[in-house]
């Protein structure tokens, strides 16, 4: 196999120094370096991704894309595909940072419900001592804790926060609360397949921001922009695939969006022959006043012409009264 090119090197570069990219830009560099356009050239944009994963593969990295589920936006971005403790070397955050991300991952997932987020109180609020592992589990185990554990304080769990934040390991959602960032959605595919959270049925991810059936008795959830795809068809049920229930509209979901028919589609695509007709049968209306105009304003314009003539003739007259040379007219023999 032929070993990675420079445009290789410059994707792969580009997404290690400026960490995920939506996939616009990454389009827009993939363009920019093959001069092909991947929405044309789809072959060539996953061969090309199939290269650089493949050789990504021996250093357990993998090129991957992803959906941020509080936006539908495409992210494109490098991950880690081992968890040991070897790789936990090279994070930069310390072990009760870690122990508090993953509380904020737990209370986010589990107990924000279909909404995915948790405000900033209960966010601070997370505990952490429950997410260190002690080997010889006994009754004095909390006493046993490391002391970075047991102290850590209020103000560094905010300084965390805005790091974890910065960082786009979490994010503020549209509503002000905090949520997965794009990094969680990229690297904990699998932790979230592993962790029983209910999986969109149009998409099969894991559906951390999706919307829930109205059956309480339903497990189904699929995500906003999945459910806009399902249901965008006017033909289309509003019923759950699970259990049929009829799917409530969303909030924003435009009520007019499903009376839109495509071109030649739907019962109001046969009232343009006729719309075509009227406006054909309002020309010849038009044309045929403008002939009525016409012919009413031939006498008038014969009118005029005659009075013309005849004005010139007066002043012929008066031209030859008062001794002006007239110009000869010369007979054809």
């Amino acid at each position: 196999m032929a070993p990675l090119t420079w445009r290789h090197h410059t994707l792969l570069q580009a997404l290690l120094s400026r960490g995920p990219l939506p996939e616009r830009d990454f389009h827009d560099l993939f363009t920019a370096m093959s001069g092909k356009n991947p929405a044309n050239d789809k072959q060539l944009f996953s061969d090309t991704l199939g290269k650089i994963n493949k050789e990504l593969g021996y250093l357990h990295f993998d090129l991957r894309a992803c959906i941020n589920q509080y936006d539908g936006t495409v992210y494109y971005g490098v991950v880690n595909t081992i968890a040991d403790e070897e790789s936990k070397l090279g994070s930069k955050y310390s072990v009760p940072q870690i122990a508090f991300y993953k509380g904020l991952l737990e209370a986010i997932v589990q107990e924000g419900g279909n909404d995915g987020s948790i405000t900033d109180i209960d966010a601070l609020n997370v505990r952490i001592d429950n997410q260190v592992v002690i080997a010889d589990s006994t009754q004095d185990s909390q006493s046993r804790l490391p002391w970075s554990i047991t102290n850590f304080l209020f103000s560094q769990k905010e300084k965390t926060l805005s790091e974890l934040i910065q960082d786009r390991w979490l994010a503020h959602t549209l509503e002000g609360k905090i949520g997965l960032g794009i990094r969680s959605f990229l690297d904990l595919r699998s932790w979230f397949r592993g962790s029983d959270i209910p999986s969109c049925v149009v998409c099969n991810e894991a559906g951390i921001k999706a919307s829930a059936c109205p059956s309480e008795a339903c497990n189904v959830r699929i995500h906003n922009y999945c459910l806009k795809k399902k249901f965008s068809q006017r033909k289309a049920p509003r019923a759950c695939p699970g259990c049929a229930t009829e799917w409530p509209r969303q909030e924003g979901e435009d009520d007019a969006g499903e009376d839109t028919n495509e071109p030649g589609e739907g019962p109001e695509a046969p009232s343009a022959p006729s719309a075509e007709r009227s406006s054909r049968k309002k020309r010849k209306g038009v044309k045929a006043e403008r002939g009525e105009e016409a012919e009413e304003a031939g006498p008038s314009t014969a009118v005029t012409r005659r009075s013309s003539r005849s004005a010139k003739a007066e002043a012929a007259q008066e031209a030859s009264s008062s001794g002006a040379p007239q110009p000869t007219k010369r007979r054809r023999k």
